[in-house]
């Protein structure tokens, strides 16, 4: 029997260096994303104090003048009057009318030509 108990512990110490073996890659690897996580490579950052912060009297009479400012400007864009709508003058009108006809005339012509000229060739 003591020649058994040579060959299991044999056994167990050679998967014993093997696991130590996987367990110090494993450490590196762990190692390498921890250094991966952190901003520029340096030290993890501190977790965030926990409690209930406090402000005082006159830190909240700051931030209620501040919201009432911007609540102020609001209200004032919004009172403010509305600019100026452009107006088109009778002579602007007269000129894109006039554009607009001729625009028309160049196409029914070219479009007169084409059906001429097909005309000509079915003939």
């Amino acid at each position: 029997m003591p020649r058994k108990k040579l060959l299991d512990t044999a056994i167990l110490e050679a998967a014993l260096e093997g696991l130590e073996l996987q367990r110090q890659r494993l450490e590196a690897q762990i190692a390498q994303v921890r250094r991966l996580m952190t901003p520029r490579g340096g030290p993890a950052a501190a977790p965030a104090p926990k409690g209930k912060r406090t402000i005082s009297a006159a830190g909240r009479q700051r931030i209620a003048e501040a919201q009432r400012q911007r609540w102020a400007a609001i209200k004032q864009a919004k009172t403010a009057p509305a600019p100026k709508k452009r107006r088109l003058s009778a002579e602007g009108r007269k000129n894109i009318i006039e554009a607009t006809k001729r625009r028309w005339a160049e196409f029914r012509a070219k479009k007169a030509a084409q059906q001429a000229k097909a005309a000509a060739k079915k003939a």
